[in-house]
């Protein structure tokens, strides 16, 4: 065997990555073993329950974070690693394995050509934009692709040029002559910088959240950015950490004395509009007057000191006014002279509308815009009102933006006042900003200590009251903050807004406890499969048997070296990539030893049997390899999320495989035949296995046409009258897996009927293979785009689950790692991404069948053979599909049509293709070895002579995939279910489907003689 040394040197290489990721993983155990033990301690003196919990969990994290700067390993002249170091080169376990949550950023592109367009009016440009939104729900298209495509439509000869050409920073790009493709360019352009940098500013957002192996990513062709946060605890609090845009402004307000009385002429308007007396409007307008003549000649007097009376006469005008003043309470005195008034927050969108009428705006200065408070308002007395405060700000005359923003703040924190204890959040200034803020305040202290108005992200967080100039340019925010929220808020500041905002449009969380059970169950069907498959090639090939079963330990240890080094994120879909890797990887083994059992029937010597074995076995196992990573190559560029990790695992699985098995394998042969030891390559009962069949396959394949067709023809039938069990992530919604308390006994339809009347529409409501779980599937509220939507819908949840559960808490319900009835993971899936997902699906499914078919052609020479293997991929995925499509709502298991089954569809079609490129390599072989055979004779022997294969290798690997189904959890049963679906017929259908297909189509056989003859035949007649 040539290049052992080359072999050798890869070897010891991969042996050391795994040494050194074996250290990496050790030290970091004994790292957290120790932050246990302190955590432990802490809480030794408290008693159970829900507060010792808490505090065990944030010693151990505070623990961890005080270690993450810490040198916790020496490695001589090499480098010292902290433990933050160490945990970033580990391989990282996926959200479904440890807990978490995973979220699919949307960068609103909108906002920025708003901006870039200077928010114009043109009623083309905006009904461009609103076209684009769209048909966003429903294209792969990037945004200013579909708004390109969307003007053009409907532009009627406007250019798109004259939209932008009043920006002074596209001045230099854009004139009149600058065509509309050319601008849709330079959008692109802008928007591709403002993508990046908005990915850019997450990250560095997220290395301040404090998670550990936090994985962010970029998909540039869709502007999308997944970001998944192992180990969170508190998802809310993550979701407005990467939502929240952090646009911190400072604005001059308009006291309420000074816009009092356009309030009530807005009303009265309103009221005159729906048809109200106007005797009643006037009597309004005369009795709110004289109240505003009152509190006008209140100056500056302490708001405290404001009677009950004022309140009094406040409730009677609201509880008579009209459309607007029955929904906003007005300030009559008892609050900030800053504060317009107090509104429910189911009221505030109502009001908006109404103050935005252009009836009612004329009313108002036209400097003046309408902000609402961040928090709810409290009274004198300290009692949450649960309203929320209307404030008016001044706009200023350059472009409406505000005199002071976040841009200026070089440094943030977060402490507790020392005189009331409330958290504020303390800004620097850099020079620039120290000196407009000097200005502002300068200002407004000598219009008798006016407020100013603290906003961030368009909410008014406080509107403090100035009575002295303030310079050296520091500040600070209260708004209600705890410490926690005051630190993430300092944290975001310190880093900078968002260059654009950023639309949540696929979540899922999942709990800890389901976490540490998918590890469980995902280990013990590793090590359960791998038992079976060692033991099986330990009774079939005898000693044989043995140097496969060192490859496949070492092909385990090369795969979780390698994952760990490219820095993978290992899901429970790639454990099962992980396990059908190992089935997979026995079939070069397979093909090299059934190859070796041959040659030795021959008569040959063992040394040259294993020669021969193995020369003669490179092109079948090279062909079988090639097309499952073209399926992984095509998995690996539209998946997304966990079904990308199961496709690095096949890929780097696959490589592995072959690696060790024909190389390393070769090697450890040669080494033990070379010292005068004996190998066999059979045992006294397989000796004679599948030796000497002489089947007429064949002639049997009308048979096969027609079971195929029956199956497939009631498929067929059941598709269009059933349907499928569309998962999540194909039609949209939110689904939860709702674990119930050991002494709850709910039905499905208990809980469903219970949901129903919450969701005001009928959820899915299915029982989890878990004890004692059920999944909700529902809509409601999956197009609300407002960032509240899944809270409301939690909200939902929670009265139904009530309904059937008595005395439920809320705060343990709705916490991924609450004690008794809990929600134990959560996901979101919106429509835009539902319909990524979908097109994603059928894209990689075409392209994986194409890419199969040119391989085939480019190897084989002939379209027939391609036809062939094409036609059983089709066959195989259509029989699978139909067992999905009749087998939902019977099998005693979900069928979901979700992403895993997309992934274990597309694993289908590469291992279908083995079998077939197996058979079609041997009747290539065979066409110029027997070449006074006909083609029947020589496909039937063909076929014949790799039965033994492709039976083993099915076997072996339905071991592992059956054990899988078994044991690894409701959450893949369906892709283990598909996949063993998938390697039976795939099996068949390589014998009577694709070999019977590509005899019907080619007629008649020819060798490499034949056409040597034909040619010799042609050049003589010349």
């Amino acid at each position: 065997m040539q290049g052992k040394g080359l072999i050798r040197f890869f070897l010891v290489v991969m042996l050391i990555v795994f040494g050194i990721q074996s250290l990496y993983m050790l030290r970091t155990m004994s790292v957290e073993n120790d932050a246990e033990d302190y955590a432990q301690g802490i809480v030794a003196s408290m008693e159970e329950g829900a507060v010792k919990d808490t505090r065990l969990k944030e010693a151990r994290i505070s623990y961890l974070d005080s270690m993450s700067t810490e040198e916790v390993m020496k490695i001589p002249l090499l480098k010292n690693f902290t433990y933050q170091e160490l945990k970033q080169r580990q391989l990282n376990l996926g959200l479904d394995l440890k807990g978490g949550m995973s979220v699919v950023l949307q960068v609103d592109l909108r906002e920025l050509i708003e901006a870039l367009a200077n928010n114009s009016k043109d009623v083309t440009f905006r009904q461009a934009l609103d076209l684009a939104t769209e048909a966003q729900k429903n294209s792969q298209d990037n945004y200013v692709s579909l708004f390109a495509n969307s003007w053009s439509n409907i532009a009627d000869g406007k250019k798109l040029s004259s939209i932008f050409i009043r920006n002074e920073s596209l001045r230099s790009q854009i004139d009149g002559n600058t065509t509309d493709g050319q601008v849709a360019s330079i959008l692109r352009e802008k928007a591709n910088e403002t993508v990046g940098m908005t990915f850019q500013r997450l990250r560095e957002r997220i290395d301040k959240l404090g998670v550990v192996q936090p994985n962010i990513s970029l998909d540039a062709a869709r502007d999308l950015i997944l970001v998944e946060l192992p180990g969170i605890d508190n998802p809310e609090r993550a979701k407005t950490f990467l939502q929240a845009a952090a646009k911190l402004e400072f604005w001059n307000v308009f006291q309420f004395n000074q816009i009092g009385t356009a309030f009530q002429t807005a009303d009265s308007r309103l009221k005159q509009s729906e048809g109200s007396e106007t005797e009643e409007v006037q009597e309004e307008e005369f009795r709110l007057d004289t109240l505003y003549s009152f509190t006008d000649n209140l100056g500056n007097i302490d708001s405290s000191r404001f009677t009950v009376d004022t309140v009094t006469i406040t409730n009677d005008i609201v509880g008579t006014g009209g459309p607007l003043l029955s929904k906003l309470e007005l300030n009559l005195g008892t609050m900030s002279p800053a504060v317009i008034g107090l509104a429910d927050r189911n009221q505030r969108k109502i009001i908006m509308e109404y103050l935005n009428r252009d009836d009612v705006k004329s009313l108002f200065p036209r400097d003046l815009k309408f902000l609402w408070s961040k928090d709810t308002y409290k009274d004198i007395d300290g009692n949450d009102t649960e309203k929320y405060e209307l404030y008016a700000v001044k706009l200023e005359k350059s472009g409406g933006k505000a005199p002071l923003d976040g841009e200026y703040v070089i440094d943030a924190s977060a402490n507790p006042n020392p005189q009331n204890g409330q958290i504020e959040v303390s800004l620097s200034m850099n020079s620039k900003g120290a000196k407009i803020w000097g200005n502002m305040t300068t200002a407004a202290a000598q219009a008798s200590n006016r407020e100013i108005a603290i906003v961030l992200d368009d909410e008014v967080v406080s509107a403090p009251r100035v009575n002295d100039a303030i310079t050296g340019g520091r500040s600070s925010i209260t708004g209600n903050f705890t410490l926690q929220e005051g630190r993430d808020l300092a944290n975001i500041l310190q880093v900078g807004k968002l260059p654009a905002s950023t639309n949540i449009i696929q979540s899922s969380v999942v709990g800890p406890s389901l976490g540490a059970e998918n590890i469980s169950r995902s280990v013990n069907s590793l090590v359960i499969g791998f038992g079976l498959v060692l033991l099986f090639m330990l009774l079939y090939y005898s000693t044989g048997g043995i140097v496969s079963i060192l490859a496949l330990l070492l092909n385990i240890v090369f795969i979780f070296a390698g994952l760990a080094s490219f820095g993978t994120v290992l899901t429970l879909p790639g454990i099962a990539g992980i396990v059908l890797t190992i089935g997979m990887a026995v079939d070069a083994n397979v093909i090299i030893y059934e190859r070796i059992r041959e040659e030795l029937r021959e008569g040959k010597s063992l040394q040259m049997a294993i020669q021969d074995g193995f020369t003669n076995s490179y092109s079948a196992i090279i062909d079988a390899n090639v097309t499952t990573i073209l399926t992984a190559f095509v998995l690996i560029y539209f998946g997304l999320g966990p079904i990308k990790g199961f496709a690095v695992v096949l890929a780097i699985g696959v490589v592995s495989s072959v690696f060790t098995a024909v190389l390393v394998g070769r090697m450890m042969i040669d080494w033990w035949i070379g010292r005068g030891n004996e190998l066999s390559f059979w045992t006294g009962f397989s000796k004679n296995a599948f030796a000497n069949l002489n089947i007429d396959w064949l002639g049997k394949r009308k048979i096969a046409y027609g079971i195929s067709g029956v199956i497939i023809l009631l498929g067929i039938i059941s598709m269009v009258t059933r349907g499928f069990e569309l998962g999540v992530d194909f039609k949209g919604g939110y689904s939860y897996n709702i674990s119930f308390d050991d002494s709850e006994v709910v039905s499905a339809d208990q809980l469903r009927n219970a949901l129903t009347t919450s969701f005001g529409t009928a959820p899915i409501v299915k029982e989890v293979d878990t004890k004692n779980t059920y999944n909700v599937t529902t809509s409601y509220l999956i197009d609300e785009t407002g960032k509240d939507a899944a809270e409301r819908v939690m909200d939902k949840l929670y009265e139904g689950v009530s309904g059937v559960v008595s005395g439920l808490d809320e705060s343990q319900f709705k916490a991924p790692d609450g004690k008794g009835t809990h929600v134990t993971s959560s996901s979101k899936v919106g429509p835009t991404i539902a319909d990524d997902i979908s097109n994603s699906a059928f894209y990689a499914t075409i392209f994986a069948l194409l890419f199969i078919f040119l391989y085939i052609l480019f190897r084989f020479s002939k379209w027939q053979y391609s036809m062939g293997a094409v036609a059983a991929l089709f066959h195989d995925t259509l029989i699978v599909l139909s067992l999905f499509s009749i087998g939902h709502g019977i099998f005693p298991f979900s069928l979901e049509i979700d992403q895993a089954f997309i992934a274990a569809l597309l694993t289908v079609i590469g291992y279908s293709i083995n079998d077939t490129v197996v058979v079609f390599d041997r009747i290539r072989e065979f066409m110029n070895t027997y070449i006074g055979k006909t083609k029947t004779e020589i496909i039937n022997m063909a076929i014949n002579s790799t039965v033994s294969r492709t039976v083993i290798t099915s076997l072996t690997t339905l071991f592992v995939v059956l054990i899988l189904f078994i044991f690894g959890g409701g959450s893949i049963k369906g892709f283990a279910f598909a996949l063993l679906i998938g390697i039976i017929v795939g099996t068949y259908s390589s014998i009577f489907v694709a070999t019977p297909i590509m005899s019907d189509l080619i007629g008649e056989l020819e060798t490499k003689k034949t056409k040597s003859n034909k040619k010799s035949f042609s050049r003589a007649v010349k």
